[in-house]
C-alpha cells in the first residue's frame, strides 16, 4: 500500500504550484479561476495539496492590495520593479504569515526561501529571507516572544 504523501510535503508542493500559477496570474493577468482550473487538469495533486494551492491562489489574488501594503514598506524599490517569481513568493509569504498562524513563521519564511532558490534569481533567495523577517514581527510577535522563551 502507498504511504500517504505527509501534510508538510502537501503543503510544500502546493506552494510551489502557487508560485508558478500567481506567477501566470501576474504576467498574463488572466483569470483566477481559469489558472487554478488547468493547474488541476495539469497536475496531479492529492485533497491536501488541492486545498492549500486552492487557498494560496485565491486568498493572495483576492487580496493583493493589503498584502502588497504590507510588504511596500519593507522594499527597496516598488512592488511594480520586482521579479516577478520574487513578487509571488513574498506574497504566499506575507499571506501565510498573516491568515495561517498554524504554520511556524520559520517553517513559512523556510518555504519561501526554498521557492526563492527553485524558481527565482540565483540570489533572491537572500532578499526574500530579509523580507520575510522583517515582517514576521507585524504578525507573529507573541510566537516570537515565545520562540525566545523555549
Amino acid at each position: 500500500m502507498a504511504k500517504a504523501p505527509s501534510i508538510t510535503r502537501s503543503r510544500h508542493k502546493a506552494r510551489n504550484l502557487a508560485v508558478q500559477a500567481l506567477y501566470q496570474w501576474q504576467i498574463t493577468g488572466q483569470d483566477r479561476d481559469d489558472i487554478v482550473a488547468r493547474f488541476f487538469t495539469d497536475q496531479e495533486m492529492n485533497e491536501t495539496v488541492t486545498e492549500y494551492f486552492e487557498e494560496l491562489v485565491s486568498q493572495v489574488s483576492a487580496n493583493v492590495a493589503s498584502i502588497d501594503a504590507a510588504l511596500s514598506p519593507l522594499l527597496d524599490r516598488p512592488i511594480k520593479q520586482l521579479d516577478p517569481v520574487e513578487c509571488a513568493v513574498l506574497r504566499i509569504g506575507a499571506y501565510e504569515l498573516e491568515h495561517r498562524p498554524d504554520v511556524p513563521y520559520r517553517v513559512v519564511i523556510n518555504e519561501a526561501i526554498e521557492a526563492a532558490k527553485l524558481f527565482g534569481a540565483e540570489e533572491s533567495y537572500k532578499y526574500i529571507n530579509g523580507v520575510l523577517d522583517q515582517l514576521k514581527g507585524k504578525y507573529r510577535a507573541e510566537e516570537i516572544e515565545l520562540a525566545k522563551t523555549s
